[in-house]
C-alpha cells in the first residue's frame, strides 16, 4: 500500500529480487550507488535495462564518505571493520531510495542460505557445510540484518528481506549442500550454484554467473576508503589504544579509528559497545 523499490547492486541476489518484483508490479524503482565506473554501477544499469525498472544512481566522492563516516557508524552502532565498510554504500543507497519510496527490498540472506561466501569453499565436508550455513543464518540478526535495519531506518525507509521469508528458509534447508556449493571438474567450486541455475531464464547470463562481491567491493568503496582511512587513522597509537580498551578486540588501526568515532558519538558508549557483534575471523 506504500511506494516500494529495490536495492540493485547488479549482483545475483539483488538482481533476482528486483527481477521478480518487477514481474509483479506495473513499475519498479531500483537504486544503485558507488563510485563512478564501479562494477556494481555498470552491472546494475544492465539489469535495470533488462527488467525495465525506473533506475536511480548516486555516485559518491571520497570526501562525502569521510564526511558521513561518523553518521554511518552512529546509526550502525558498530565498529566492526567489515560491517562499517558495507554500511557505507547501504547508507547512501538508503538515502537515495528514501527520496522515492517508503519500503525497500534487499537481497540479504541468500549468501547464508545458498553458500555464497568465499570461506564456505574451504569447507569440504557436506555435513560441516550444512552446519555452518545454519549457524550463519542464526547470526544474521546482529550483523548484516542490523546493518540493513539501522541504515534504512536512519532515512525513514523500511527494509524487507524476501530471501529470509520463513517458507524460503525452510525450503533452502532441504537442499543438499553439494547443490549449493557445486564442486566442478576444474576444482573451482561455484557458490550458490542451485540458485544460479534456478534463475537462468530470469536474468542475463553474465549476471547469473557473476562472481560474488561484497557490497563495499563491487561499489568501489574499498578502493576509495583504503587511502582515506590510512590517513585518518595515522595519528592513532594502535597499541596504546588497545591497552585503553583491554576487553575489546580491535583487529587493525582502521577498526581502532571506527571504535573511536563510535565512542565519540554517544554520551554512554559503553551501553552500545557491550552489544556490538563481530564477524568471526577466518583463517
Amino acid at each position: 500500500d506504500v511506494p516500494l523499490g529495490a536495492f540493485l547492486s547488479g549482483g545475483l541476489d539483488s538482481s533476482i529480487i528486483a527481477a521478480i518484483a518487477r514481474r509483479q508490479m506495473a513499475e519498479l524503482h531500483t537504486f544503485s550507488v558507488g563510485i563512478d565506473g564501479s562494477r556494481d554501477i555498470l552491472a546494475a544499469r544492465r539489469v535495470a535495462r533488462h527488467i525495465g525498472s525506473i533506475h536511480h544512481e548516486y555516485l559518491y566522492t571520497p570526501q562525502e564518505v569521510l564526511d558521513k563516516l561518523s553518521e554511518v557508524i552512529y546509526h550502525l552502532e558498530s565498529f566492526d571493520q567489515d560491517l562499517v565498510r558495507s554500511a557505507i554504500p547501504c547508507y547512501f543507497c538508503s538515502r537515495l531510495a528514501a527520496q522515492e519510496v517508503k519500503v525497500i527490498l534487499t537481497g540479504e540472506g541468500a549468501d547464508e542460505l545458498f553458500a555464497g561466501y568465499t570461506y564456505y569453499k574451504d569447507i569440504h565436508d557436506n555435513a560441516a557445510l550444512h552446519r555452518e550455513l545454519r549457524r550463519s543464518v542464526t547470526c544474521l540478526h546482529n550483523i548484516n540484518l542490523q546493518r540493513v535495519d539501522r541504515l534504512t531506518m536512519a532515512h525513514g525507509l523500511e527494509g524487507r528481506v524476501p530471501f529470509l521469508d520463513v517458507a524460503m528458509i525452510d525450503m533452502a534447508q532441504t537442499i543438499p549442500p553439494e547443490l549449493k556449493l557445486k564442486r566442478t571438474d576444474t576444482g573451482r567450486p561455484i557458490e550458490k550454484w542451485i540458485l544460479r541455475k534456478a534463475v537462468e531464464d530470469l536474468l542475463p547470463a553474465d549476471i547469473v554467473w557473476r562472481d560474488k562481491e561484497q557490497f563495499d567491493e563491487g561499489s568501489g568503496t574499498v578502493d576509495l576508503l583504503d587511502p582515506l582511512i590510512k590517513t585518518a587513522a595515522a595519528g592513532i597509537d594502535v597499541e596504546a589504544y588497545r591497552a585503553h580498551y583491554p576487553h575489546t578486540r580491535l583487529r587493525s588501526a582502521e577498526e581502532c579509528f571506527y571504535h573511536k568515532l563510535l565512542v565519540e558519538s554517544f554520551e554512554k558508549p559503553e551501553v552500545v559497545l557491550k552489544n556490538v557483534a563481530r564477524w568471526a575471523e577466518r583463517p
